[in-house]
């Protein structure tokens, strides 16, 4: 592939946009200078474009660390589509085909590489990593580097370690969700020789934020789909609840599917693009849903529970109105809600020894020995292992969570993963076994009219189309492709779409087994910190929504919005100024003497209603008289 000098000849070549959107160009030219850089771009802002286009401008190979399986692949595919070179390194792939993966990013002209962040401390990877022409590390969902982050991910620490081997090779670092103190911290970890971040604002003015507090939350939800219209996304918490709220949006003739890890990927990929071309108006789905998926004309996001923090609530409620045309983030709670999220805090930060029960149960479920298991994948089905071992599936993922942190343990997504098969043999040695055993001649003709490059690395196979060409069935099909594998002729890995657990450091004794106290407690209270941000945002009927997302991620200098919820009740009511003055003085006399959280607030102005509190307390955080500390409690501003 050649390689061309300008960025908007690439953009054009590869992607058929005459122009970039903002800041993209600013990102990709910092790239080129060798500006280590990190990047905040709000979802759906085109990440994958500004590590994509300065990487094709250069010679050499660009290294992309990502924790998504799903999400390599699915860029990968993208990538070859465009006739580009590109291959991805993960844990869930051989050893062999890691071992033909990383030689072809050595001598095979390839121009990515993407990898998963556990994998960049292995022996093959760093003895390979010195010989590659590598013109760029891009960091893909930087976030997870930090621990005061949201989805903290202890491989992506190791990242840093790896630019002693290539130290002018530049990192841009890239996430749409940051606080000021992530942002900080990924700089750091990644050793950006200095500090270079380019953001571009959060704020989506066509993005109309609302929470309504209902106990019917099914009558609600259809009048919302009903008073918007277009295409949207209705996220619930459970795969279970994805199944019924689906049916029941259909008994209400709402064309609509559901979609969860659960689910075979060919059935959710069907799923998938019947709403991406609108055919299903509505999808239901968990959190797996959403990431990489490119639809602008979503016209509405619905939440009908809680998310454990503002960052994943940001990331989904911001697949609405990517057009920028008029769009709604619709959240539905009530008390319970609140209860069971605050009851998340005791679920997630399982005891000690339920971790440790639960360890010691994986390691007999696999037949481990003491010291076996590292660097080996094993399909894990927790189904069968809860049942097995009779205990609870989210106490178990839970347990998992923090054996990950410790790196006892890596559990990859679930994720699908079709046949893949190379040829190992010599075309002559091929061709011998062709003519010495007639009955395979006819499947090997027909793989290789099938799929370019057996010979040069694994490739995906379908045993199904194979058959029908071929003219066998299926069950044929494979005794030929086991003959050729014990004549060594070919390697092959039957499809999976199971998850898949390693034992990082070994099997070890349950009793050997410890637990970073510092790293437990910094979790804990980073998670408590996070669910008490969002309650804040549900339960806020003072602050513009937009202000208070923007405000958490950092941007303190916004406008009211006018289209919220609280902005639009705000317009609604009349306070005199009389009435102002008087409850002002109320106010700041009570906040004079200690903060106060707003139903105390409001409670201690019981002479006066509630509207009326509200609406002065909204006046005076909008000139900056009263502001919330980092409780969430309210306060007089003294400076």
């Amino acid at each position: 592939m050649n390689t061309l000098s300008s960025p908007r000849e690439i953009l054009l070549k590869y992607w058929n946009y005459q122009n970039f959107r903002p800041l993209q160009e600013d990102i990709i030219n910092a790239a080129l200078q060798g500006k280590d850089t990190l990047a905040l771009l709000p979802t759906g802002g085109g990440k994958s474009i500004c590590f994509q286009v300065p990487a094709l401008c250069m010679e050499g190979l660009c290294i992309v660390v990502s924790p998504l399986i799903a999400l390599m692949k699915d860029q990968v595919d993208s990538l070859r589509k465009k006739e580009i070179k590109a291959v991805a390194v993960n844990s869930i792939m051989s050893m062999k085909e890691i071992d033909i993966a990383l030689d072809n990013c050595i001598y095979g002209n390839y121009k990515f590489l993407y990898v998963s962040p556990e994998r960049l401390q292995t022996d093959i990877f760093l003895a390979r990593l010195p010989k590659m022409n590598v013109n760029l590390i891009a960091v893909d969902e930087a976030h997870c580097i930090s621990q005061w982050g949201y989805d903290f991910r202890p491989p992506y620490m190791k990242i840093k370690d790896i630019r002693q081997y290539i130290p002018n090779v530049p990192v841009l670092a890239l996430t749409a969700t940051a606080t000021p103190d992530v942002v900080k911290d990924i700089q750091q970890k990644l050793g950006f020789k200095k500090e270079h971040v380019l953001r571009k604002s959060f704020n989506r003015p066509n993005l109309a934020y609302v929470v309504l507090h209902e106990e019917d939350k099914n009558k609600r939800m259809l009048k919302v789909i009903k008073n918007v219209g277009g295409s949207g996304i209705v996220y619930e918490r459970s795969r279970r609840k994805t199944v019924e709220t689906a049916a029941f949006l259909e008994s209400n003739k709402n064309s609509s599917a559901f979609y969860h890890a659960g689910i075979d990927s060919l059935k959710r990929a069907a799923v998938q693009e019947l709403w991406i071309s609108n055919t299903v108006q509505v999808m239901v789905a968990t959190n797996a849903f959403g990431m990489g998926i490119d639809k602008p004309d979503v016209r509405f996001v619905i939440h009908t529970t809680l998310t454990e923090s503002l960052e994943a609530y940001f990331q989904e409620a911001g697949r609405a109105g990517r057009d920028e045309k008029k769009a709604y983030a619709v959240l539905l709670i009530n008390e319970k809600d609140k209860l069971e999220l605050k009851k998340r805090i005791e679920t997630a930060f399982p005891e000690k020894d339920e971790i440790k029960q639960v360890y010691h149960a994986l390691s007999n479920y696999f037949h481990l020995a003491m010291g076996s298991g590292a660097d080996h994948f094993f399909e894990f089905d927790i189904a069968d292992f809860c049942n097995k071992y009779k205990l609870e599936a989210l106490r178990v993922i839970n347990c998992i969570k923090f054996l990950e942190k410790e790196e006892h343990l890596l559990l990859t997504e679930n994720v699908y993963m079709p046949s893949r098969l190379k040829i190992t043999g010599t075309k002559e040695q091929l061709y011998e076994f062709q003519v010495a055993n007639q009955e395979v001649d006819d499947v090997v003709k027909v793989m290789l009219r099938s799929y370019s490059g057996l010979f040069f690395e694994y490739v995906n196979i379908f045993e199904n189309d194979i058959a029908t060409r071929s003219k066998l069935d299926k069950a044929k099909v494979l005794n030929v492709i086991f003959r050729l594998q014990e004549h060594e002729l070919v390697s092959y890995f039957p499809q999976s779409s199971l998850p898949k657990l390693s034992f990082g450091r070994g099997r070890i004794d349950t009793g050997l087994l410890t637990f970073s106290k510092e790293n437990y407690e910094l979790r804990k209270k980073v998670f408590q910190q996070k669910i008490e941000a969002v309650l804040h945002y549900a339960d806020n009927k003072l602050f513009c929504r937009s202000r208070l997302l923007l405000a958490y991620f950092g941007e303190t200098n916004s406008e009211n919005c006018g289209v919220c919820d609280v902005c639009l009740e705000r317009n609604k009511q009349e306070l005199n100024t009389p009435d102002f003055e008087k409850i002002a003085e109320t106010i700041k006399a009570l906040l004079s003497v200690s903060s106060l959280g707003l139903k105390e607030l409001v409670e201690q102005c019981a002479s006066n209603k509630e509207v009326l509190v509200i609406k002065t307390l909204q006046q005076l955080m909008d000139e900056g008289t009263v502001i919330y500390d980092e409780e969430n409690k309210l306060i007089l501003n003294n400076e």
